[in-house]
């Protein structure tokens, strides 16, 4: 009994040459918990205009943009809170500086968890989704190229990566920029489509936001979305689960606990 979901059977099989992964709760539980950060901390913010909603209102529209947002850069979401405060009669500040203030709230919640996996007191796979580092090494025994793409800040990707030993499975490793109009996942994937003269099914992407699953979509590759349990490290989401279908994945798995099974799936390897 495998643990993956087949959502489109139709999908071509065995052609994979190139794969995107996104990073934070597709491969590293690092920045686990960011959405209890970020969500208070803007609807504190819209608390203090003019012309504000109920706090439980303003809770349900934070959640949806930043789900909804999830997988871009950490500035769209920035961008679209200053909005939301102008709407409200505020005078917001530029959103670079929002951004910063978040990720030093940010840091607050995870610095520990950075400092032991770099002092050696946590093993990296402890935080990191199940099974991931046996997906990347099936990978690599396969000849793929892998990319590391996330809408988290380039140096902390690059850092964090680097402390969960997986930089030497990826050819690159990208994420966001202050010049953010210069980077995203979708300029990235038409860039690999483009560049390697791809077609659809020999590419794939794993990620666990909305975004990453749309743009491999709009090129006709394959879509896996990794629904995972970020607190739990076990089992699925269903709310992550819903919203990855619903932006076209293919395959739906609560984490690479079955990575073994999938991949030979995917590469239609024994029949």
């Amino acid at each position: 009994m495998t643990t993956f979901e087949i959502i489109n059977p139709a999908i071509q099989r065995g052609q994979i040459r190139h794969v995107l992964f996104d990073f934070d709760g597709t491969l590293s539980l690092i920045r686990q918990g960011w959405q209890q950060v970020m969500i208070p901390q803007m609807v504190g913010w819209l608390m203090a205009t003019p012309h504000h909603e109920s706090e439980t209102e303003l809770y349900r529209l934070v959640t949806d943009y930043v789900t909804r947002l999830t997988g871009k850069q950490t500035i769209y979401q920035m961008i679209q809170l200053t909005e939301e405060i102008a709407k409200r009669g505020g005078h917001p500040d530029d959103p670079l500086v929002y951004k910063y203030r978040y990720l030093d709230a940010l840091w607050q919640r995870i610095r520990h968890r950075v400092e032991l996996l770099k002092a050696g007191q946590i093993a990296p796979d402890d935080l990191m989704v199940p099974g991931a580092r046996r997906v990347l090494e099936g990978l690599r025994r396969r000849g793929v190229r892998c990319y590391l793409a996330s809408g988290t800040d380039e140096p902390y990707v690059l850092d964090e990566a680097a402390a969960l030993g997986i930089t030497s499975y990826f050819v690159g490793v990208y994420g966001a920029r202050d010049d953010y109009r210069s980077f995203s996942k979708k300029i990235l994937i038409d860039r690999i489509i483009e560049e390697n003269k791809l077609s659809g099914p020999q590419f794939l992407t794993f990620g666990d936001g909305f975004v990453e699953i749309e743009d491999t979509k709009s090129v006709q590759g394959i879509a896996v979305g990794v629904a995972s349990n970020e607190a739990t490290r076990a089992g699925i989401d269903e709310w992550k689960r819903q919203r990855l279908i619903q932006a076209g994945a293919d395959i739906i798995i609560p984490d690479f606990s079955d990575g073994d099974a999938l991949l030979a799936y995917l590469f239609a390897e024994g029949g």
